[in-house]
C-alpha cells in the first residue's frame, strides 16, 4: 500500500536571506548544450550561479550509470560541495541548454564572509533547504513505487522549472525519458511506459517541444492512489 508523504510548505521567502544580495558580480562563463561545467575528479574550489539556461548535476554510480542530483535554473547556486575543501569533485555538472554561469572561488567567498556575515546565514539557509528537499526525495524512494516517484518528480520540476498557462497546465522543457529515469532511479523504458500511461489518462502531454503537465490533476491522482 502506498504511503502518503507529508511535505511541509517551504518557509516564506521574506524570512530567508538572499545570497545574491551579498555577493558581488564575478566571472561569467558560457557553455553550449551538453558541455560540462565541471567533471568528476576535477578540482573542487568554485561555487556557481546560473545566470541563463539550466544545469544538470549528477553523480556516477558504481556501474557507470548517472544519478541526477538536481537541475538548476537562473538565480540558483550549484557546486556547493566546494565548501568541504575536497581535493576533487564527486559529481558532474552539464549544461542542458545554452547556459551562462557566474563563479566565485571558495577563497573569494571566505573573504566576502568576513565582511558580510549575513552571506553566511543566506548560504546556510540555502543548504538547509536543499537538505530538507533531499530528505523528502529519500522518503519517496523508501515508500513510493516508480509511478508515484515519477509523478512527484514531474510535479516538483513543474513547480521549480515550469511556466503556468492560463488553463492551469504547466509547460516545461522537453526533459528526456533518460534524464527522468536518472532522477527517479529506474530505466528509461519504465519511465516511457508510465509517461505513456499518464498521457493516456490525461495528466500530461509531451513531445520534442516540451512537456505539458496538468499539475492539479496529477496531485489528485497522488492523493487518490495513497
Amino acid at each position: 500500500m502506498a504511503t502518503t508523504i507529508a511535505v511541509p510548505a517551504p518557509a516564506p521567502q521574506r524570512d530567508l536571506e538572499d545570497p545574491l544580495a551579498h555577493l558581488p558580480c564575478s566571472t561569467i562563463l558560457a557553455y553550449k548544450k551538453g558541455q560540462a561545467v565541471y567533471n568528476q575528479d576535477q578540482p573542487s574550489n568554485n561555487l556557481y550561479l546560473v545566470i541563463a539556461g539550466k544545469v544538470k548535476v549528477c553523480r556516477l554510480a558504481e556501474d557507470g550509470r548517472q544519478v541526477v542530483v538536481d537541475i538548476y535554473q537562473p538565480d540558483e547556486f550549484f557546486g556547493e560541495s566546494a565548501f568541504l575543501n575536497l581535493s576533487r569533485r564527486s559529481e558532474i555538472a552539464v549544461a542542458l541548454e545554452p547556459t551562462k554561469v557566474m563563479t566565485w572561488s571558495t577563497n573569494d567567498i571566505e573573504d566576502i564572509l568576513m565582511r558580510r556575515p549575513k552571506l553566511a546565514i543566506a548560504l546556510m539557509q540555502l543548504l538547509v533547504q536543499r537538505s530538507m528537499d533531499f530528505g523528502h526525495r529519500i522518503e519517496s524512494f523508501s515508500v513510493d513505487n516508480i509511478a508515484r516517484r515519477l509523478a512527484r518528480t514531474l510535479i516538483r520540476f513543474s513547480e521549480r522549472l515550469g511556466t503556468l498557462s492560463e488553463d492551469g497546465s504547466v509547460q516545461m522543457i522537453p526533459f528526456t525519458h533518460e534524464l527522468l529515469s536518472q532522477y527517479v532511479g529506474t530505466s528509461r523504458e519504465i519511465v516511457t511506459h508510465y509517461m505513456n500511461q499518464f498521457r493516456r489518462q490525461g495528466y500530461l502531454r509531451y513531445s520534442r517541444k516540451g512537456i505539458m503537465l496538468y499539475r492539479d490533476a496529477m496531485k489528485d491522482w497522488l492523493r487518490q492512489a495513497a
